[in-house]
């Protein structure tokens, strides 16, 4: 059996509320409870995946600095626009799957868990422009 097949499982799992935080203002109309929801769950799963490229004692100092380079900024979006806080949480997803393919550890990586890391980034990116065409244009 796989390996990776928890991960590929729990990473396509991961994808049900940003889908259902998609779906909802198809549903029921478009609020500020589901952008904030969008939003939080987007920050927390990036903190995440983030998380993962962290190898405490195992890494250089520009590797540790990608790491957590995504994550930075997440509290001073607090002042910004949401639709601001959307495009850099959009573009944070891209910027750590980069950063997890330029390490040694991606070459070992199942080439399923490889194809499912950029879906789900993939997928994530589009859900993204579309709750920020919707937090623009709400009716």
């Amino acid at each position: 059996m796989n390996k990776f097949i928890n991960h590929i499982q729990l990473g396509y799992l991961g994808l049900i509320p940003f889908l259902a935080c998609l779906a909802w203002p198809l549903m029921l109309g478009s609020n500020s409870v589901n952008l904030e929801f969008f939003a939080f769950y987007s920050i927390a799963i990036l903190a995440f995946m983030a998380g993962n490229l962290w190898h405490a004692g195992q890494q250089s100092y520009a590797d540790a600095i990608k790491a957590v380079l995504p994550v930075i900024p997440v509290p001073f979006l607090a002042f910004l626009p949401v639709e601001w806080v959307l495009g850099w949480l959009s573009l944070s997803f891209w910027l750590v799957l980069l950063f997890e393919k330029s390490t040694p550890q991606w070459q070992t990586y199942d080439k399923d868990y490889q194809k499912m890391r950029f879906v789900l980034t993939s997928v994530v990116f589009v859900c993204h422009i579309f709750i920020i065409g919707m937090s623009i244009y709400p009716k």
